[in-house]
């Protein structure tokens, strides 16, 4: 069986971004599908991270507006838009024993004047 389980930590305006769904329970070769919105007018770039349960961070992928990249090697599916109250779906299939892990995703304003920052709304454990 493979678990996943989302618990949210607070980090500056994490009440911005919102990420579903809380706690997720699936069986090895089935599909999970987890979303992440945010509300801030400015933001238009999610990015999606895995934590393993050894600790270690790993960026997935991000959306800038509509437009996915996965970085390589990662076997899952962005779609969606990054902007304001649209909903950004990351999309994991044929989950595995080492799909087990802390999703989570972060909201940030990408612009070549302003730089960037970020929120995030973590953790998606799988």
């Amino acid at each position: 069986m493979v678990f996943f389980a989302v618990s949210f930590t607070g980090v500056s305006l994490s009440d911005q971004v919102h990420q579903t769904p809380a706690n997720m329970y699936k069986n090895p070769n089935e599909t999970a599908t987890l979303r992440c919105l945010h509300t801030i007018s400015s933001y238009n770039r999610f990015l999606w991270y895995k934590q393993s349960q050894g600790g270690q961070l790993q960026l997935l992928g991000y959306m800038w507006g509509s437009r996915p990249t996965l970085e390589a090697n990662v076997s899952a599916t962005l779609d969606g838009n990054a902007d304001e109250n649209k909903n950004c779906t990351l999309t994991i299939e044929k989950l595995q024993q080492d799909s087990s892990a802390v999703y989570f995703c972060a909201a940030s304003l990408h612009s070549v004047i302003y730089g960037s920052c970020s929120a995030q709304k973590p953790h998606h454990h799988i």
